[in-house]
């Protein structure tokens, strides 16, 4: 299996990285090599056999990380949660797009080659590879935000979104940008399409295909990096690690060879990628497994800085954890629910119940806010009040009163200090702002969530068919 030296070897390949208006080598920048060496970590613990995430795929016949291959049965569905969790406990959820998100995408698809029609030779050779070769593939699946009151075809200005300009024997060549491109920087392949509707004008953007993150002609335009800002890791211990890169994708008339494309010209077909093969259930359990343990995560930080104040006595403080405890274990048992209500499709995938899936994420964008709040609540002015950085407490000119002053009974002043510098990377860095938005908007708007998702896959139809029967029981009484 690949390890990590495999992985960032494999980063130096000339891909055209943008930053501050610069074309940056990420195997070097500071900006992305800390987080690449935290992705080569999970390689290191996957290629690890007793990691538990290796498997023999059954597609291959060689052993392969058990995150990209296809639950055949029950007992491989939570075989697969628990090497889910290996790799978000590794980076506590604070990496929401590693190499398993889109993995388990890809592994979706290839249940389902039928889906894709002509094109499903493509698909199922793509998973081949991407079991044989350990790849990181990211995901740009959502179009650049032009105008939210039309789609591509109604704005103006040609190919703003990524298109087909035309067609070739060797394959498609597309034009136009497309966004939000989570690790893309740091990936291996980028795996390209739109998941909002498209209507019956936009066929050429109606796309799906995998391309190189070196391929000519393409170009990620990355948000401002955090970690360069980072003067430690004492002061921004999640920062420093897990600031993965989000950027923009363009593309100045790329060939798309054809044995990688997965669906062309075809609005029903773009949908149909991640509705009609279990895609976007599975992809989607894998998140809530990594937001689960994110939260687990922040959880331990708020009970931790309760022990540090000394409040964790206090009645008003244990019902503010017992709130933060019940939010957790209500996204914790969503992931084991969806576990135990799975069923099998009729291609032999094994896909998490629907109800408790999107019933979690459809409080997502209202559970993570309410996590912060409270730990801001608990934590107060401790995270305003801190030295300015690791140095104030070696320096002679400050370490003594820092050592004074910045303590708790029975907690020395660097532990103090280290303590509340991470509550502060969660609640306050800019790092910690940007996840917030994340977990906010990751699977869409909230009104997408819930009402595309949530109301659509509860099965009401049960619910209603109980009050109706409820109410056919007894009728009005005459006097």
């Amino acid at each position: 299996m690949r390890t990590g030296a495999d992985y960032l070897a494999s980063l130096d390949d000339g891909r055209v990285v943008l930053v501050d208006g610069e074309q940056v080598d990420v195997t070097t920048h500071p900006a992305f090599a800390p987080v690449a060496r935290t992705i080569a970590e999970l390689y290191d613990i996957a290629a690890e056999p007793g990691s538990g995430m290796q498997c023999t795929a059954p597609e291959t016949g060689a052993t392969a990380n058990r995150v990209f291959g296809i639950p055949r049965s029950r007992e491989e569905l939570k075989l697969r949660r628990e090497a889910i969790e290996t790799w978000a406990r590794h980076t506590h959820g604070w990496v929401g797009r590693s190499p398993d998100h889109v993995g388990t995408f890809l592994a979706a698809f290839a249940a389902h080659p039928e889906v894709f029609a002509d094109f499903s030779a493509n698909v199922t050779a793509f998973h081949r590879r991407l079991l044989a070769e350990d790849l990181y593939v990211s995901y740009a699946i959502i179009p650049p935000q032009v105008s939210r009151a039309t789609t591509a075809s109604g704005w103006e200005g040609e190919y703003l979104q990524v298109g087909v300009v035309r067609e070739t024997e060797e394959g498609i060549v597309v034009r136009g940008s497309q966004m939000l491109a989570t690790g893309a920087a740091i990936a291996d392949e980028i795996f390209v399409s739109c998941i909002k509707p498209l209507g019956p004008d936009d066929q050429d953007f109606a796309l799906g295909f995998v391309v190189p993150a070196a391929a000519p002609g393409l170009k990620l335009l990355c948000r401002r990096p955090y970690a360069t800002a980072a003067t430690s890791a004492f002061d921004y211990p999640l920062t420093s690690r897990y600031d993965e890169p989000d950027a923009l994708v363009v593309f100045d008339d790329v060939l798309i060879p054809w044995d990688r494309v997965f669906v062309n010209r075809d609005t029903a077909g773009v949908r149909r990628q991640f509705f009609d093969t279990g895609a976007h259930v599975l992809g989607n359990w894998q998140a809530q497994i990594r937001f689960a343990t994110k939260l687990k995560f922040i959880a331990g930080v708020a009970r931790r800085v309760t022990q540090v104040n000394g409040v964790d006595k206090i009645p008003s403080v244990q019902e503010k954890l017992g709130e933060l405890a019940a939010l957790v274990s209500g996204v914790e048992s969503a992931v084991l629910a969806a576990e135990y209500t799975a069923t099998e499709d009729d291609a032999g995938m094994w896909l998490p119940g629907k109800r408790a899936l999107y019933g979690s994420m459809g409080l997502q964008s209202e559970t993570y806010p309410r996590v912060l709040a409270i730990l801001r609540d608990l934590v107060g002015g401790g995270v305003l009040q801190l030295p300015s950085s690791a140095r104030d407490l070696t320096s002679p000119l400050t370490s003594g009163d820092v050592e004074r002053y910045v303590q708790s009974p029975g907690v020395s002043s660097a532990e103090r200090v280290k303590l509340f510098k991470l509550a502060w990377d969660i609640v306050g860095s800019e790092f910690g702002g940007r996840h917030q938005q994340y977990e906010l908007f990751y699977a869409g708007a909230p009104f997408v969530v819930k009402g595309a998702y949530c109301y659509r896959n509860y099965g009401y139809e049960e619910v209603l068919h109980d009050v109706e029967q409820f109410l056919s029981s007894y009728q009005i009484e005459e006097d």
